[in-house]
């Protein structure tokens, strides 16, 4: 046979040789990331599977006694025995609160009923009961949200019981969003970053049992 020849079918057969095992790598090398890609959904200690942050066991929810945006009593004690959603928000706030309460908006959505949802005020100077009714108007919030409303002494020593940073001058408060179980203990913690209307739902159907 001529030497070219066998030269050249020498150096195609390389080739695809090569070919064939660099396809193969590379599906070895994206199965290997598959298999060891993360998982979404994080084991809690107790067993439970949340798609949220798990929080430490044994956290109750603090309670309180304070007034809604239509000046009728909430406590925290009124949302025992069945899951509750507590966000914190400010009624003037333009950047993180509207998203925080369209991601709780869609959650409900996707649940297909309400579960009690509080709204804890991070700024008491300004967050007044037509403040807030204004704020619930635009998210579309009105009858599935109620905002705890209390004067700067009562709300300081609820952020301090919950651990939350609130609105101050220059320093943004924690964009947070907490879910409570039937027992009332703060069980999951989602960031703005982290929180989707999906996984808060799947979150509050394991807290409910269903």
């Amino acid at each position: 046979m001529n030497r070219r020849l066998v030269l050249a079918l020498f150096t195609v057969g390389t080739l695809s040789l090569g070919g064939v095992l660099l396809a193969a790598l590379t599906l070895r090398a994206r199965a290997q990331v598959q298999l060891t890609a993360p998982s979404a959904v994080v084991i809690d200690p107790r067993g439970t599977e949340f798609a949220g942050g798990i929080l430490p066991e044994g956290f109750r929810a603090p309670d309180f006694s304070l007034q809604n945006q239509d000046g009728e009593p909430i406590s925290m004690r009124d949302f025992r025995g069945g899951p509750a959603i507590v966000t914190f928000l400010y009624s003037r706030c333009e950047e993180s609160c509207p998203p925080q309460a369209q991601q709780i908006r869609g959650a409900l959505d996707r649940l297909g009923s309400d579960v009690p949802t509080i709204a804890v005020s991070v700024d008491p100077e300004d967050d007044t009961p037509a403040s807030a009714r204004r704020f619930l108007v635009e998210q579309r919030m009105i009858g599935r949200m109620d905002w705890a409303l209390g004067s700067r002494p009562e709300m300081e020593a609820l952020w301090r019981r919950w651990a939350i940073q609130p609105q101050l001058a220059g320093v943004d408060h924690q964009a947070l969003i907490m879910l409570v179980d039937r027992e009332g203990f703060a069980r999951v913690s989602f960031t703005l970053e982290q929180a989707t209307p999906e996984r808060i739902a799947h979150d509050v159907r394991v807290l409910a049992g269903t």
